[in-house]
């Protein structure tokens, strides 16, 4: 007799460590990284295609181990409770039931878990041949179980087939990224970088291209000498050029085909503008950053023209324009340090009006909206539903604003600050 209890005592022993072989695969196998095991498999890693296989599937995973987990874990139970039964009599099923609860959660739960969630990736390799075996051999138990499981939902009106996943893969990567930067592992600006990137999808030309009223444009009814001179003047090296009106954009001017032509002729006023021009490129406003930049890549070009519905010029876009969409804003030795932001001493922040809400988002690590409106101005005169006049006041979506530049009908200048706390909790 004794020995027979020892050698249930033993196997139930062993079933123990079965089941925290199983609990800790189920957590290693679920909450490795799909990223880095599919990086490792297409290195070539044999363990790592396993596992990235079994992972798939997870429904089918996840069935196989709790299969072998609660087979494991009930004869453990079972042999547990004749054991105690011989020995105490029929308050042995109390003892077995406590002592198999304490042993199952400690050293069958909670400790090859802990385990497992911290190295998930190394313990999914180490574990991924065995559990494989596992779900070849449990498969037509949890295939028969999955239909029963589909089948009793279907009776409540749940369809295990239509569900799909809620976030995609960019949603997915956003909310690891902004996790990242929360916990301090991500600098705030390559957070924004990489947002940004995620961002070229949702983002047309039109929000980032110079408007029309601040191109520099040159007159192709000038004398030559004077085109030349704007060219050497201007800070851009490309630069439209327009005949009769400036909505009639005829070609581009790049600076350095105007140096050949000065080198070729010894007077400049000889030079045909016409024949050293380039025909201009013009894209609708509703372009998207992504693709516009893959059409800049694709034609070698850096300088697009862009057009609304109706083919009216709205403005120009370059490949820095998008760049700096990525990186922030890239100056040179001709650009001005002026970005158009200026913190006041009395917590104001002075913006211009022109400044688009998403950089101002960017550089404050503010939340305000930019669907019904691209930059400060459109954002406030959407909101008050008027052209307010310098020296009004609003407040909205937790800010506030002061009106203090205005040409015409253009707001210029603009003062805001975030609400107070205490005015937000006094209201």
């Amino acid at each position: 007799m004794l020995i027979a209890h020892i050698s249930s005592l033993a196997f139930i022993f062993v079933l123990l460590c079965l089941s925290a072989f199983f609990s800790g695969s189920e957590t290693a196998l679920t909450a490795a990284s799909r990223a880095r095991i599919h990086r490792l498999a297409r290195d070539g890693d044999g363990r790592a295609k396993r596992v990235e296989k079994l992972i798939e599937d997870k429904e089918r995973l996840i069935g196989a181990i709790l299969l072998g987990n609660n087979l494991v874990n009930i004869l453990a139970s079972a042999l547990a409770t004749s054991v105690f039964i011989s020995l105490v009599g029929e308050s042995g099923v109390v003892y077995a039931t406590l002592i198999m609860t304490a042993l199952v959660l400690i050293f069958s739960e909670v400790l090859p878990k802990s385990y497992a969630i911290s190295n998930p990736d190394g313990m999914a390799l180490a574990v991924g041949r065995v559990i494989g075996l596992v779900v070849l051999l449990f498969s037509p138990v949890v295939n028969l179980v999955r239909h029963i499981v589909r089948g009793t939902l279907n009776m409540f009106g749940v369809d295990l087939e239509s569900n799909e996943a809620v976030l995609s893969a960019r949603d997915e990567i956003r909310g690891v990224i902004d996790l990242g930067a929360s916990e301090g592992g991500i600098r705030k600006s390559h957070r924004d970088m990489l947002d940004s990137i995620l961002d070229l999808d949702d983002i047309t030309v039109e929000d980032v291209m110079i408007h029309r009223k601040n191109m520099a444009l040159i007159d192709l009814a000038k004398p030559v000498q004077e085109i030349v001179d704007e060219v050497i003047e201007s800070p851009f090296t490309r630069l439209p050029i327009y005949e009769d009106d400036a909505e009639n954009i005829v070609g581009v001017l790049h600076a350095k085909d105007v140096l050949r032509a000065m080198k070729a002729t010894s007077d400049p006023a000889e030079i045909d503008i016409h024949a050293i021009m380039t025909d201009a490129w013009f894209v609708p406003e509703t372009t998207t950053l992504r693709e516009q930049m893959n059409a800049f890549l694709s034609r070698r070009a850096h300088f697009a023209m862009v057009v609304d519905e109706y083919g009216a010029i709205q403005g120009l876009v370059t490949l820095e324009d998008i760049l700096e969409e990525i990186v922030g804003d890239i100056t040179d030795e001709f650009d001005h340090a002026n970005h158009g932001v200026k913190k006041l001493t009395d917590g104001w922040i002075q913006v211009d009006g022109t400044m688009t809400i998403r950089d101002l988002n960017r550089r404050f690590d503010w939340s305000l909206p930019d669907s019904d409106a691209s930059t400060l101005a459109g954002l406030v005169i959407y909101e008050s539903e008027i052209i307010p006049i310098v020296g009004q006041r609003f407040q909205f979506h937790g800010f506030d604003f002061e009106i203090i530049g205005r040409r015409r009908n253009q707001l210029t200048q603009i003062k805001v600050r975030p609400v107070a706390a205490d005015a937000v909790s006094g209201d």
